[in-house]
């Protein structure tokens, strides 16, 4: 089973699905991004889809899933670089990705996580106060 990297770069972790994900290699992913968030501290995750040029109602669960499992371990998520086909087909399934952000490219998303961190950062310090 191939199984898709997952790299940090200081607090955030950067996937980038080069693959037609499968379901296994996409059940795998989210562990594996679990894991490595419990682990690293991750703040934030970029999932960068821009190879995907196919996707089906699992995969579109599957990317909810994961902005979800990282939601509920303290980590932002944003989503960049879906092709208009990839779109086109979500909404036509009827998976909005209520609750997943996204950006169209990595700048962005880049600049999205950083915006939701500095929040986070923000909402620690005046919780002790």
């Amino acid at each position: 089973m191939q199984r898709i990297p997952i790299l940090q770069i200081g607090k955030l972790l950067l996937v980038t699905i080069q693959v037609d994900l499968m379901d296994q290699t996409a059940l795998a992913l989210q562990d594996d991004l679990a894991n490595k968030i419990q682990r690293s501290g991750a703040t934030g995750v970029l999932i960068d889809i821009s190879a995907l040029e196919m996707v089906d109602s699992f995969i579109g669960r599957m990317l909810a899933s994961i902005s979800g499992i990282a939601s509920v371990l303290g980590a932002s998520s944003v989503v960049v670089g879906m092709q208009p086909a990839v779109a086109i087909t979500l909404v036509e399934l009827g998976l909005s990705l209520d609750g997943v952000r996204t950006a169209l490219n990595v700048d962005r998303g880049m600049a999205l996580l950083r915006q939701a961190t500095e929040g986070q950062s923000d909402d620690n310090e005046s919780d002790g106060q």
